[in-house]
């Protein structure tokens, strides 16, 4: 009996130096990325993340690139890869600035798909190109998922004349955030790869017309 309560009592004071020890180290991560976050809040935007659910983003995405002559786009889940290419074409956009990511089939993929490519480019700070009727969820997991990582998300709204594909509910917004918060402690340590991820200038147009495609009237590309 005197051995069980000695090894209970030895148990109960590693279990108490173990959790303040995760406390402390929980404490410490979260002060050093505070630091982090102030630090990339400062800098240049230096990557256009634009999430799919309307090519009205895309557009925006193309019209405002002047305004970042180093920054690079991501488009998640977008319009199809032809329409992309003849928009961003248009606007005079070097196409090997923009890259296509097709893996992501939620809000929370593109955030969970887009993260690895903007660490692979060692972005700091990104303006995240929307619609209100994707908010507050998008706004939310992108600062919970790429925040984690000390990368600055930036929101920016687009003006929609159509209806976008994304609809907000509150259901949807309190299990995504969840699995955002979720996902921002598990990703420091596993790195997801998209395998469908490609250079704008890579998009071979002569195919696609093969195949044959048609465009989003308001992207107002003619001969698509």
């Amino acid at each position: 009996m005197f051995c069980f309560l000695l090894t209970s009592t030895r148990l109960k004071r590693h279990v108490q130096r173990g959790k303040w020890l995760l406390i402390g180290l929980l404490a410490c991560w979260l002060i050093s990325l505070s630091l982090r976050l102030y630090q990339s809040a400062q800098a240049p935007v230096e990557a256009l993340l634009v999430l799919g659910g309307s090519i009205r983003r895309e557009i925006h995405a193309a019209e405002i690139m002047g305004q970042f002559p180093e920054a690079q786009v991501l488009v998640s889940s977008g319009s199809r890869d032809p329409c992309i290419r003849l928009l961003f074409e248009q606007f005079r956009v070097p196409l090997e600035r923009v890259w296509l990511e097709n893996c992501a089939r939620s809000t929370f993929g593109n955030f969970y798909f887009s993260l690895p490519v903007l660490q692979h480019w060692q972005v700091h700070k990104v303006r995240l190109i929307t619609s209100s009727t994707h908010l507050p969820r998008a706004q939310w997991l992108g600062q919970i998922i790429l925040g984690a990582h000390g990368i600055w998300v930036e929101p920016e709204i687009v003006a929609e004349t159509g209806i976008p594909g994304n609809h907000e509910q509150s259901l949807k917004t309190v299990l995504d955030v969840t699995r955002g918060l979720a996902w921002a402690i598990a990703s420091q340590v596993y790195t997801p790869q998209c395998g469908a991820v490609l250079s704008l200038s890579t998009v071979d147009l002569t195919l696609w017309r093969q195949r044959g495609f048609k465009c989003e009237h308001q992207a107002g590309i003619e001969g698509s």
